[in-house]
């Protein structure tokens, strides 16, 4: 009984120290953590509170010059709002379709080869580290004014996104169904297609829906560089300080993008 007592008390303060020297480490990290966030606000000035507090007034100002929204010209917003809508599908169609085939090469568990993988994942961080209004703007200056640097500024920077979310999706699908179909001498077609793409055609939906929904937002910030939309009638608004029609467009914009949230609300949970 001794020796078992003894036994029981090392065993406790054992598990005792692990959870103290977990409990110091995980406290470090979050101290380290707050320390680099600190650092960040008072780098850009977030703890210059006199500062802030200046700008309080210029602010209140604005806000009062912007009411009440004007919305005279609200008829001549609804063309903008269908070229938004209608970039924001056709960009986002663009990144499915590009990012589907490239996905496949850049998972490690399915990609044909090594270099290809990391050819693949290359090419998704250079679409991604590029921002869609500098490509907008790259766009613009190539085929002109109008949706179309808009649709694809939005389609080429989102398969950067969507490609590696889908990559990353099917890196982690269950091995059991593709060990499956090999031993049942299913070529590496027929494996994606039966084994790997059941398991994550939901998460490519749920991917794609979100990815719309976030290309409508966007798509409203390509107008401003030209690319069309109703983000380009929010700029000439700003140019003439007509804030007063700047505060009706941005609640349209508001009530639309929450719209296009329910929606793609709705549809995430249809194809779950």
């Amino acid at each position: 009984m001794t020796t078992l007592g003894a036994t029981t008390i090392n065993t406790t303060n054992h598990y005792l120290d692990q959870y103290s020297r977990a409990w110091i480490r995980q406290s470090a990290q979050v101290a380290a953590v707050l320390a680099i966030v600190l650092v960040a606000f008072w780098y850009v000035g977030l703890l210059d509170f006199g500062t802030l507090a200046n700008g309080v007034p210029a602010i209140l100002t604005l806000a009062r010059e912007a009411m009440p929204p004007d919305f005279t010209n609200a008829r001549a917003w609804l063309k903008p709002l269908v070229d938004t809508l209608a970039m924001s599908i056709a960009g986002t169609a663009i990144a499915v379709l590009l990012s589907f085939p490239l996905a496949f090469l850049a998972a490690r568990n399915t990609s044909p080869h090594t270099i290809v993988f990391h050819v693949a994942r290359t090419l998704l961080n250079a679409l991604r580290s590029v921002p869609e209004l500098i490509m907008g703007i790259i766009f613009v200056a190539a085929v002109g004014f109008g949706a179309l640097p808009g649709v694809l500024a939005l389609g080429l920077h989102s398969v950067g996104m969507v490609g590696k979310f889908f990559a990353e999706a099917i890196e982690h699908v269950d091995e059991a169904p593709i060990e499956a179909a090999r031993a049942a001498g299913a070529t590496p077609v027929q494996v994606l297609f039966h084994a790997v793409l059941p398991q994550v055609s939901s998460q490519f939906a749920d991917v794609s829906v979100y990815r719309w929904e976030y290309n409508f937002r966007a798509s409203t910030i390509m107008g401003m560089v030209g690319a069309g939309g109703i983000g380009f009638e929010l700029m000439g608004s700003l140019r003439i300080m007509l804030y007063q029609e700047v505060s009706a467009i941005l609640l349209v914009i508001l009530i639309m993008v929450t719209i296009v949230d329910g929606l793609s609300g709705y549809l995430r949970k249809k194809f779950k």
